[in-house]
């Protein structure tokens, strides 16, 4: 068994009081033997990060006491003029182990933002792939990780209010067609609407349905899986594909 979970932030007058904050929810996280935690994307004041040891050195400490991994949300990232969104993983020595740069820039992003060119996929607990907001609106970045061997798929996003329904379409759909369990972590605040999503899968009689849990306010949650048994329904699932034009 694997126990992945998220936190669903508010918004916080400095990067100081956020991180704080957070820190609480993710040492009750970790006390509950969470392995693997999502945090949304650009849930920071501000959301420019020029030196992540510095920023997240708290989340490191925690990571390391925990032997937990932490994604903590998606960031800009400005090297040598050049921009992309990405989101760092911190792995459970405590140390930075990767980072996933966002595939798809969405909207105004698209005008100062470079898109990543690869799906990752990083291994600690479990095989994972991060799949980064907007992402998730297109089908072939979940199929890939899932195909080069994700357990699981976490996803740090950040929704407006009225884009809430589609958003959880979108998660739902992608943990059905790629039979993967996905952890979609949002922020809440009076613009963005909540709703994280920590999405498992049930099958009844080769019916494969979600199993949802969703946050309210700004808290963590956790939930063990049982990994292994996606393996079969997810293999069936793709070689059910056939060839066309």
């Amino acid at each position: 068994m694997t126990k992945l979970g998220l936190i669903q932030t508010r918004s916080y007058d400095t990067d100081q009081k956020a991180i704080s904050d957070v820190a609480k929810i993710l040492k009750k996280l970790g006390r509950n033997e969470t392995e693997i935690v999502c945090l949304p994307e650009q849930w920071l004041k501000n959301n420019h990060i020029s030196n992540w040891d510095l920023q997240f050195d708290e989340f490191k400490v925690i990571a390391k006491d925990f032997g937990m991994t932490i994604i903590p949300g998606a960031f800009y990232e400005t090297i040598r003029g050049k921009s992309s969104i990405v989101s760092p993983i911190i792995g459970p020595k405590g140390e930075f182990i990767g980072k996933q740069e966002k595939i798809h820039p969405f909207d105004y992003e698209r005008d100062n933002i470079k898109p990543g060119k690869e799906a990752k996929i990083f291994k600690t607990a479990c095989k994972f792939g991060i799949v980064i907001c907007y992402d998730m609106v297109f089908p072939k970045v979940a199929n890939t990780l899932a195909k080069k061997g994700a357990q699981a798929l976490l996803s740090p996003s950040r929704i407006v209010r009225r884009g809430i329904e589609p958003w959880e379409m979108y998660v739902q759909v992608r943990a059905l067609e790629n039979r993967i369990p996905i952890i979609a972590a949002n922020v809440e605040n009076h613009k963005f609407g909540g709703n994280s999503l920590i999405v498992d899968l049930s099958q009844n009689n080769k019916i494969v349905t979600t199993k949802i849990t969703k946050l309210n306010g700004e808290q963590g949650a956790s939930r063990e899986f049982d990994l292994k048994k996606y393996e079969t329904i997810r293999k069936s699932r793709f070689s059910d594909s056939n060839k066309f034009q």
